[in-house]
């Protein structure tokens, strides 16, 4: 069974899962590795979702406030060993749920064409293609999604 708590950036747990995304995406992204790292820190994320089975850190993901309205959903991921099993979904679907308690009316995120995994889950998810956004206009690798949150 997964459970899922709502922390912050300081959770260890967060953190450890944090190491292993850095590491998938330094794969992944080889060379562009470094560019995306400087926009993806952590040390004040106020909303984390780390999610459990059997006690055990599994996945995680965050958002950050990207406007007054809207919030950027940042570093998603689930363990190899759990992929495929809603994990991420679970997820995902809990950072939207905190969002809209905190009266916000949608969701952006930057993903990156190397992860397709993360497109597919995200469409699925009712996540649309937008123009690239801020740091990321004229980045071939990276795609930009948003949602309304109902």
């Amino acid at each position: 069974m997964i459970t899922l708590t709502r922390t912050t950036s300081d959770n260890p747990d967060f953190r450890q899962l944090v190491t292993l995304l850095d590491q998938d995406l330094s794969i992944r992204d080889g060379a562009d590795h470094t560019f995306y790292a400087q926009f993806n820190k952590i040390d004040k994320l106020n909303h984390v979702i780390v999610a459990y089975s059997n006690d055990e850190p599994v996945a995680c993901g965050a958002f950050k406030e990207f406007s007054p309205e809207l919030v950027e959903i940042k570093r998603m991921f689930v363990q190899p060993a759990q992929r495929g099993q809603g994990v991420a979904q679970a997820v995902l679907t809990e950072l939207e749920q905190w969002a809209k308690e905190l009266q916000y009316a949608g969701c952006v995120l930057e993903t990156g064409k190397k992860q397709p995994e993360a497109i597919r889950l995200y469409q699925k998810s009712g996540y649309a293609l937008i123009s690239n956004y801020g740091q990321y206009i004229g980045v071939e690798n990276s795609v930009c999604m948003q949602k309304e949150l109902a």
